[in-house]
């Protein structure tokens, strides 16, 4: 099946501007026409592709398609440059995830390296960022999985490294005694999600055991450092972002040396991989600057 370019750009501007009235503004129609497209493109794969609501959001097919358009502006965007022709009316989109540790660390530069992409970043774990790319829902991911997801390459990038971080006053009241498993038992940590397992992972490590201690829901690296300091909790910080605090004593390790350094990976989907080959290039450089060089890590060196 082919697809008519204007119709694949009208439902890539709904779902983009969360509106038919904003999506026609962006793309210089009315919001009559926009509504046309989306109506003749819906009739013609025999489903609905926007739920239309405030804001309006993609069905899981409607998802499917608008991804498709980003890839094909991505791929039209290679070829104007292989062939040195005029690039078209704007930057190319691309949809990808990261983790939000990445991104307040080292990725940003990353992205403005590269200077003809818009980006639409998908935040989550990194346990969790390939999974986007097996539902063919970015085109690439910073993950901490190393093997290739079906379909993808994958690039090893370097470790970022973690230090249990805490204020100390909340060492004073929670580890009189010391750091001990039953006092990490009851100490309150701090988590990013459900799906963030970084302190129980650095419990176990330390301790041999499996703790589930009290924690508080922090989806943000900037309140987690913020929490820390005002001694809510103590949480596995990014050593970059502690770092000046550490220095000044307004944060101190929950254990000395017994930092957790976390591989990452940039992967990318086999197909889109050439069109995004400037990017690639940009954040394993990112990469270089601010991570753990994977052979270091592979050493053991911590």
């Amino acid at each position: 099946m082919r697809f008519d370019p204007a119709q694949l750009a009208a439902l890539a501007a709904v779902l983009r501007q969360g509106s038919f009235d904003a999506a026609a503004a962006d793309l210089g129609v009315t919001p009559s026409a926009v509504s046309q497209r989306i109506k003749a493109l819906e009739d013609r794969v025999g489903a609905a592709l926007v739920h239309r609501a405030s804001p309006c959001t993609a069905t899981p097919m409607g998802a499917r398609i608008a991804k498709h358009a980003e890839d094909v502006g991505l791929l039209e965007a290679q070829l104007s440059r292989d062939l040195a022709l005029d690039p078209g009316p704007g930057p190319a989109r691309l949809k990808l995830a990261v983790n939000a540790d990445s991104l307040a660390t080292w990725f940003v530069p990353a992205m403005a390296a590269v200077s003809d992409l818009l980006f639409d970043l998908v935040i989550d774990d990194q346990d969790h960022s390939a999974d986007w790319l097996k539902r063919g829902a970015v085109s690439a991911a910073v993950s901490a999985h190393d093997q290739p997801v079906t379909g993808c390459d994958a690039y090893p990038l370097g470790s970022l490294r973690y230090l249990a971080t805490a204020s100390p006053s909340f060492m004073a009241r929670w580890f009189p005694d010391g750091v001990t498993a039953e006092a990490l038992a009851r100490a309150p940590c701090m988590i990013f999600n459900a799906k963030d397992r970084l302190q129980r992972q650095w419990i176990e490590t330390v301790t041999h055991r499996r703790l589930s201690p009290p924690a508080h829901s922090l989806p943000s690296t900037t309140a987690f450092t913020d929490a820390a300091l005002a001694g809510l909790g103590w949480g596995m910080n990014p050593a970059h972002l502690v770092a000046e605090h550490l220095r000044q004593g307004r944060l101190v390790p929950v254990l000395p040396d017994r930092p957790l350094d976390v591989g990452l990976s940039w992967q990318v989907s086999r197909v889109m991989a050439p069109a995004l080959r400037p990017l690639t290039r940009a954040v394993r450089t990112a990469a270089s600057a601010a991570l753990i060089p994977p052979e270091k890590n592979k050493a053991g060196q911590t």
